[in-house]
């Protein structure tokens, strides 16, 4: 990660960016970036990390309000044109945010982190961020743009056709919530879908879980084959690791005829913890 303090020639306005389709670029509309940042609800005492500022229009909007910001842009170019315009308690570091370690950032005190996600890499970036809120215990929040699609399966109840991998691994960390749903004209270049505001408000696991390695490899196993009854869709999980699936089943109290998206968390725990 490196800072950049790169100063544009003077006297010269800069031309609107191009979005870079390999970075899955799409820059939020002047208009919409007071929206965003009132569903962020950023305070003067905060500490950010902002994923993915491009142009900066969030940024602007951000740094006069917070203690403390620090933008993590992939795309040197960008981050070298909005160095110059950022206050002293602010600054741009040019890394892939899927290869920084969160750790220091949160070092100083909590930190609230927000960003424009691109859609290509939504779910890595959210792992990665739950990930680091469960190590750190330094990440008070993450508010993401996100393809609605996203949204919709990360605020998911039980029982519904979008709960899933994303909903339970979120939810067992974070209270979501939807906060704001914008048009494909809030971007240019224009998606070809809406997106959404979505925030994560961190806090202990909403269910004791012992081992969660163990716990996510069971949920992405099962939901690899969601449609079949639980005993079936146990069945690979339970062989990769030598037990019997209907044993594990029976010891956990949990009805072998149900489907995966039936089990709520407190199910799905019971179930991972099953050493029959």
């Amino acid at each position: 990660m490196t800072p950049e303090r790169r100063r544009a020639p003077r006297g010269v306005a800069p031309a609107r960016p191009r979005a870079r389709k390999r970075f899955g670029q799409h820059f939020l509309e002047s208009a919409w970036a007071d929206k965003v940042v009132d569903a962020i609800a950023p305070r003067p005492d905060d500490r950010f990390v902002e994923i993915g500022p491009g142009p900066g229009i969030l940024t602007a909007r951000l740094a006069p309000r917070v203690a403390d910001l620090t933008a993590v842009e992939i795309d040197r170019d960008l981050a070298a044109r909005l160095a110059p315009s950022l206050p002293a308690h602010a600054r741009v570091i040019v890394a892939d945010v899927l290869h920084v370690d969160f750790a220091p950032l949160t070092r100083d005190g909590p930190v609230r982190i927000a960003g424009n996600l691109p859609y290509n890499i939504s779910s890595p970036i959210l792992f990665k961020t739950i990930d680091a809120a469960r190590r750190t215990g330094g990440i008070v929040d993450a508010t993401f743009m996100l393809q609605l699609e996203v949204a919709e399966r990360l605020v998911a109840p039980v029982g519904t056709s979008e709960y899933g991998v994303l909903a339970i691994l979120t939810q067992l960390h974070a209270d979501v919530t939807r906060r704001l749903i914008l048009p494909p004209g809030a971007f240019r270049p224009m998606p070809r879908v809406r997106s959404a505001v979505v925030r994560l408000a961190f806090r202990p696991p909403a269910v004791a879980i012992d081992d969660e390695a163990r716990f996510e490899r069971l949920v992405r196993t099962m939901f690899t084959q969601r449609r079949k009854t639980l005993l079936n869709a146990l069945r690979p999980y339970a062989a990769s690791i030598g037990r019997d699936a209907a044993s594990m089943i029976a010891a956990s109290g949990i009805d072998p005829r149900r489907r995966p998206e039936t089990l709520d968390l407190a199910e799905l725990a019971r179930l991972a913890a099953s050493r029959a």
